[in-house]
């Protein structure tokens, strides 16, 4: 049995640290899927596919291509796109932010999560984790496109995990407030509300090492918030 580690958005904040935690965890082989170089050193077992725009099916499907797995292969995905535009009325939003984020949000997740479906079947089995948000469990002003994509990938999610168990898959998320970057620690008042990324890699592995399990969460890091 061998275990296989996908990686979406590997060029990201989160994305790169996720690259140097999951590559100290126990995986045979890894694919980091980003648009950009990745200052991470060659390694047999390490493949690095640069993409395009996920929100364009061929694309994904010609980023899964490049997967070779077999059919005593464990899957497990780890998606990190994700992106955040606020600060503005529904009624001032412009159309194309409303689109892009439910592109960046929410169909690159689809396709993702199509394609990835797709390749499990013909695998042991597997088990695939988004990046959500804290704000798609509470309404807030001015953000009701970022709000309206992560709520509709959280049931995407969920819907995964039904349809998953006839094939021996599970699918969760993760659900942080705002992540701890430098970007973000500049206009954040309150730093204590910043969620690590490191925090963040290591909730996923512990789902991934209870994926016959756990299905079907979204994970909100409340506690962080609360404290």
């Amino acid at each position: 049995m061998e275990k296989i580690l996908l990686l979406f958005g590997s060029s990201g904040h989160l994305g790169k640290t996720a690259i140097s935690y999951f590559l100290n965890q126990d995986y045979n082989k890894y694919y980091f899927f980003t648009r950009k170089p990745l200052d991470i050193s060659p390694a047999e077992n390490v493949n690095i596919i640069f993409v395009e725009d996920l929100s364009i099916e061929k694309n994904v499907a010609d980023a899964f291509s490049k997967i070779n797995i077999n059919n005593n292969s464990l899957l497990f995905l780890f998606n990190t796109i994700g992106t955040y535009y606020g600060g503005k009325r529904i009624e001032d939003t412009p159309y194309e932010e409303w689109k892009s984020l439910l592109d960046i949000n929410l169909n690159s997740s689809f396709f993702i999560a199509k394609y990835f479906v797709k390749l499990v079947k013909e695998a042991k089995g597997g088990s695939i984790c988004f990046t959500s948000a804290y704000s798609a469990f509470y309404n807030e002003p001015n953000i009701a496109a970022y709000g309206v994509s992560k709520s509709a990938l959280n049931y995407l999610v969920k819907s995964l995990s039904i349809e998953g168990k006839e094939i021996n898959m599970s699918a969760n998320a993760v659900a942080p407030y705002i992540i701890d970057t430098p970007e973000n620690r500049e206009w954040m008042k309150d730093k204590s509300k910043l969620i690590p990324a490191l925090k963040i890699c290591e909730v996923v592995q512990k789902i991934f090492d209870e994926w016959k399990i756990l299905t079907g969460n979204i994970i909100s890091f409340f506690e962080f918030i609360e404290n």
